[in-house]
């Protein structure tokens, strides 16, 4: 094989030309897409010109995403929206569709047709402000607080109705605001991740946020990129004069009666489509076609396909929302999943209510053998009723939903601050629980970044030659270029003779882009006349096109089987002169490394007990050779043994858990195996990023869409990441486990201080006919909820092992550290009737000094629960500093302590301050009784964790497997229901069969 002979001066061949534009011709790229020049000088310009770096972020392209403003007092409409319409219903009316092509849409039109319309996204409606306010004045513990208020005002108890109150607001002010601050960090970063599209306004193009588009605008729907509505087609870009066939055409339309289909004719099929195909559409996501689908004049281009082929003017019929993929995505979101975390949080809540009804049950019958009245003496807490009262506050949690609610918000705000986009906060809890990571191979655990080695050359041909014909053989529309088009042609900086090829006058007949059929791309181009059919793909595929030699054909598949052992992804180059036979030139190496801190990555992971599985398209050489690039394991497996395999119940779910990854998946696969294993009791997480991706990644726990996902995919997602690498997703995983230890501490810690309370208030209500003062313990109450509203702020830290809330282990510890707690009030409490007056020094008052006993060990304990791994934040350590210091002050001067109660046997009043004040000297005695409790409960918490039994309490077995229910259900898949007919003696029966295989139906 012999490469033609070229002259850098007069260009291939040999033959002069006369002038620098005499043998240019008419591409099927349109050049008003470039600067200046033609196509191939373009290229090699692009080639020349190109420097490596980060694209710009489309937030900072484009600052304005302000929503359409609305009066402040409108607080009901929905923004930008007009009231009373529903986006996901708006019909768009027909004379919205009549825009003029060179012209487009006035700007003066888009307002209105916005607040009819919505925005062009499939993002959800954002919350009512407001309601979202009221929303945290519901659920069952609320609701009994609420109770309380209304007890406290048919009390005249007035201090308590307003403290009350004031925790009520507190909690819904505090948890409304730091929420609505998450939202908008998160909120801040999707515009990294906003499509873009290319609109004709006011007469000239425009590059605007898809979000921005409205039905009847002209849109350009080019190669490369994706469509950003449902547009119809009107004509080819670079035919404008087509427009008016376009009208014609839809007048006609207008004019028609539906007609009958009378047969699949296909010739009737054929004659439905006007003109020459415009545009070529991979619908593959909403079809399952492979292969691209050719568009038509007045043909739909559905929104989130992605263009493959062509150029063509299109005009927005409908918005993302009412778009074919919109109403489907409406339906996949619809029912609004309140979580695992939201059961979690209404069995807590459900139980303590339970308990505290058995608790105000006790005290009643300990109030009727000391002879208490229902409602007086209305200035004494002694009475049913302020029993009542009492239980009620110290034994619902108000601050749990609210703590748990602000701790995820905020965690959302930190991992956005790792490129996470959190989608539903309850995703957090899912994600911390993950101990399964299927992960995509490209982007994700490579760098997405091909680079091409040392080319393989045939005998006898020019490697620069290869190089330029390699390049032929790509896409040429640079503002767009498929990855490996685009290595392909940047890959001609190390050969300037290559370069110097494409300078001698081509001009590209025909283009067609890879299909997996043919598995390769072809290009005509033409050169002093002569005609060259170039060819890049498969090495297979490519080798079937040339006669050559076998010993030739020999050496070609054993550098293939080479490249692919190597791990590299290898490209067959041929090429045909006119009608000669085809030349192999050789083969491209291209190769796909691994990022630099994968590795290290994957063994963090799997110290964290996470199991990362590597789903790729690629071939299984390639995926096993970059499996033992991270030491991720060699058990990969071609997709095919899922389905063809012969594999079925048991045998195949142990293939898919013990396996490292998989090889040639498709969407389909990704969903079988997230299946498969969340059937063995595995929490999931999957990658993906395409639209064929939403429904494994919906199917998942937790749903990752990764970076440069589609929108489709964004929308089924969890968690949107908008950095690259599996290093990102680890990271995310460690910050939602911090988030969930943070959540678990502070429950931990809530459940314990009801049962103190309870434990110690009712005791003391039945034994000695004494109680804390209601006053004293509505601000127990309020200070408990102030200090650990910064439990959100915590530097908590994280297992190394997927967690879980542990329920039985969670109420043995609580209700443990609740009964230390009133014990050691208790003791207090009991050293008072000593005839020295115990603890007391001087002077002091036993309510007060018993509300600051309380509040010091109620407040500390939040530091036991935590843990000791970490030290606590500022913000922590501030908030209950604070809080102690009004507990301090509360019972040095003696605020709310009220008469002295009569308690039996009676309490040595020698030593009691009438005005309630207690000394400094009491209240020093006091915090270092108090500072002991603390350290004597932190050392039976820490005991408690290392009992093993009690450590892995309530934890699920992961690797779980029903043996006879997935063989059941196996055999069940391979049997169908057979109708057959006796048509002699007009009889019909249903009876069992064998399901025909794929092979069987397609014959």
């Amino acid at each position: 094989m012999s490469n033609p002979e070229f002259d850098l001066e007069n260009g291939l061949g040999g033959e002069k030309k006369d002038g620098a534009g005499s043998q240019r011709g008419h591409s099927i790229y349109d050049t008003n897409q470039f600067d200046t020049g033609d196509e191939y000088q373009n290229l090699v310009r692009y080639i020349s010109n190109y420097r490596e770096g980060r694209r710009k972020s489309v937030a900072s392209i484009s600052p304005d995403d302000e929503a359409v403003k609305k009066p402040w007092w409108k607080f009901w409409a929905k923004k930008g929206v007009a009231p009373g319409q529903d986006e996901n219903t708006f019909e768009v009316p027909d004379d919205w569709l009549t825009t003029e092509l060179k012209q487009g849409l006035h700007s003066n039109e888009l307002e209105f047709r916005r607040k009819r319309a919505g925005w062009n996204e499939l993002t959800t409606e954002k919350e009512n402000m407001f309601l979202k306010f009221l929303s945290y004045f519901t659920g069952p513990i609320l609701y009994v607080m609420e109770i309380a208020v209304l007890l406290a005002a048919g009390l005249r108890d007035w201090i308590d109705f307003g403290v009350i109150i004031a925790i009520l607001m507190l909690n819904a002010g505090v948890g409304w605001y730091q929420e609505k601050q998450a939202a908008d960090v998160v909120a801040s970063l999707k515009g990294d991740i906003a499509l873009r599209a290319t609109v004709v306004r006011d007469g000239t193009e425009q590059d605007i946020k898809a979000r921005e588009l409205v039905p009847g605008d002209i849109v350009i729907i080019e190669e490369g990129q994706v469509v950003p509505a449902d547009a119809r087609l009107i004509c080819a870009y670079d035919n404008p004069e087509a427009f008016e066939e376009y009208k014609q055409l839809m007048a006609e339309e207008e004019g028609e009666e539906p007609r009958e289909k009378k047969g699949d004719d296909d010739e009737e099929e054929e004659d439905k489509h006007h003109g020459v195909s415009l545009v070529a559409a991979d619908q593959s996501a909403i079809t399952g076609e492979s292969l691209a689908v050719d568009k038509y004049m007045g043909d739909t281009c559905y929104y989130t396909t992605g263009c493959k082929r062509g150029k063509a003017y299109g005009i927005v019929t409908a918005n993302a929302r009412a778009s074919f993929v919109g109403r489907t995505a409406t339906l996949v979101q619809g029912a609004k999943d309140q979580g695992h975390f939201k059961a979690i949080m209404n069995s807590i809540g459900t139980a303590l209510l339970v308990v505290v009804v058995l608790w105000i049950l006790i005290s009643w019958i300990g109030g009727f053998f000391h002879h208490l009245n229902l409602a007086t003496p209305e200035d004494s807490s002694n009475n049913l009723l302020h029993y009542v009262l009492i239980l009620l506050i110290v034994g619902v949690p108000v601050g749990l939903p609210v703590v748990t609610t602000t701790t995820l918000a905020v965690g959302a705000a930190y991992l956005a601050k790792e490129k996470a986009i959190v989608q539903k906060l309850t995703a957090i809890e899912s994600l911390a629980g993950v101990d399964v990571l299927c992960s995509d191979k490209t982007g994700t655990l490579t760098a997405n970044q091909l680079s091409i080695r040392e080319p393989f050359v045939s005998e006898d041909v020019d490697v620069n030659w290869m190089m330029a014909v390699a390049a032929l053989a790509s896409s040429h529309n640079i503002k767009s270029l498929d990855p490996i088009d685009k290595v392909t042609i940047l890959t001609l900086k190390r050969y300037p003779k290559a370069r110097e090829i494409l300078e001698q006058g081509w001009k590209t007949e025909k283009y067609t882009p890879f299909d997996p059929v043919s598995k390769r791309i072809t290009s005509v181009c033409v050169c002093d006349g002569v005609r060259y059919t170039c060819a890049k793909g498969a090495p297979k595929a490519i080798l079937n096109l040339s006669a050559c030699s076998e010993e030739t054909a020999a050496v070609f598949r054993a550098k293939a089987s080479e490249f692919a052992r190597r791990g590299f992804r290898s490209l067959g180059v041929a090429v045909q002169k006119n009608d000669e036979p085809w030349d192999l030139l050789g083969m491209l190496s291209m190769f796909d490394p691994p990022r630099e801190d994968t590795a290290q990555t994957i063994a963090e992971a799997q110290f964290l007990g996470l199991q990362v599985k590597m789903l790729t398209g690629d071939a299984i050489a390639i995926a096993k050779e970059t499996c033992k690039m991270l030491a991720l394991g060699t058990k990969v497996y071609n997709s095919d043994r899922l389905i063809h395999g012969g594999l079925s119940g048991t045998t195949q779910h142990d293939l898919v858990e013990r396996a490292d990854g998989f090889a040639e998946v498709f969407p389909e696969h990704k969903y079988q195996v997230v299946e498969m294993i969340q059937q063995r009791g595995h929490l999931t997480a999957m990658t993906g990023d395409g639209v064929n991706d939403a429904p494994s990644l919906k199917k998942s726990d937790c749903g990752i869409a990764v970076e440069g996902a589609s929108e489709a995919a964004q929308a089924a997602a969890d968690i949107v990441f908008l950095a690259p690498g599996l290093s990102t997703i680890v990271s995310a995983i460690k910050i939602a486990r911090q988030i969930f230890q943070r959540m678990k501490a502070y429950i931990q810690y809530r459940i314990a201080l009801c049962f103190h309370l309870e434990i110690y208030l009712v005791t003391s209500m039945v034994a000695i006919n004494e109680t804390v003062r209601v006053d004293l313990i509505v601000f127990l109450a309020l200070f408990a909820d102030l200090a650990t509203i910064a439990v959100a702020y915590d530097n908590a830290h994280y297992e190394a092992r997927p967690v879980e809330w542990q329920l039985p282990k969670i109420w043995i510890i609580s209700v443990m550290l609740g009964v230390l707690l009133a014990m050691a009030t208790w003791i207090m409490r009991g050293a008072l009737f000593l005839p020295n007056g115990g603890f007391i020094q001087n002077f002091g008052n036993i309510q007060e000094i018993l509300f600051l006993e309380i509040s010091l060990t109620e407040n500390w304990l939040i530091f036991v629960t935590r843990g000791g791994q970490t030290y606590p934040s500022l913000q922590l350590v501030g908030a209950i500093f604070g809080v102690d210091v009004l507990a301090t002050l509360f019972c040095i001067f003696g605020w709310l302590s009220g008469p002295s109660y009569e308690t039996n046997p009676a309490t040595p009043f020698r030593f009691i301050d009438n005005n309630g004040r207690t000394s400094v000297v009491t209240v020093v005695v006091v915090w270092c009784y108090s500072i002991g409790v603390t350290i004597v409960i932190a050392i039976v918490y820490f005991l408690m964790n290392k009992i093993s039994w009690l450590d892995n309490l309530g934890r699920k077995k992961r690797s779980r497997q029903d043996t006879s229910m997935e063989n059941i259900l196996a055999h069940l898949s391979k049997v169908a229901i057979e109708h057959e007919r006796d048509d002699v003696k007009g009889t019909s029966r249903f009876h069992l069969a064998s399901k025909a295989t794929e092979a069987e139906m397609d014959e």
